[in-house]
């Protein structure tokens, strides 16, 4: 080992495991969990099938935010656009009804947007 080994920080981890990717990941899962329930309760009195299917789509973002798989970022892409639609279809146009809808998505996916280089790494 030469001394330039040791200073190399990229080795301390060995299998390119970014804790950041991984509690982004838990978070998602966490929160998918809790919107996923509550929008299964909601299906059962009638109302939207959005929360349901969001909580799926978060909780498989999660999952593969933990496994370090580049699908994360498409999977949360499908969620994303699907609030957008979603949004769009109960409140249209307005802008101020918009934001309580779409604020907590986009975060999230600024978020997931920036785990993609190491995610890339990983390959």
């Amino acid at each position: 080992m030469t001394t330039s080994d040791s200073f190399a920080p990229h080795r301390s981890r060995p299998h390119g495991r970014n804790w950041a990717v991984m509690v982004l990941g838990w978070v998602c899962i966490l929160f998918g969990l809790v919107i996923g329930a509550g929008g299964i309760w909601l299906l059962l009195l009638g109302g939207s099938w959005y929360y349901a299917l969001a909580g799926i789509g978060l909780v498989a973002t999660g999952v593969l935010l933990n496994a370090h798989s580049m699908a994360a970022v498409w999977v949360y892409l499908v969620v994303w656009l699907g609030t957008l639609a979603w949004a769009w279809w109960e409140v249209g146009a307005d802008w101020w009804a918009q934001v309580p809808r779409l604020v907590a998505p986009t975060l999230i996916l600024v978020l997931v947007l920036l785990c993609i280089p190491a995610l890339l790494r990983r390959r």
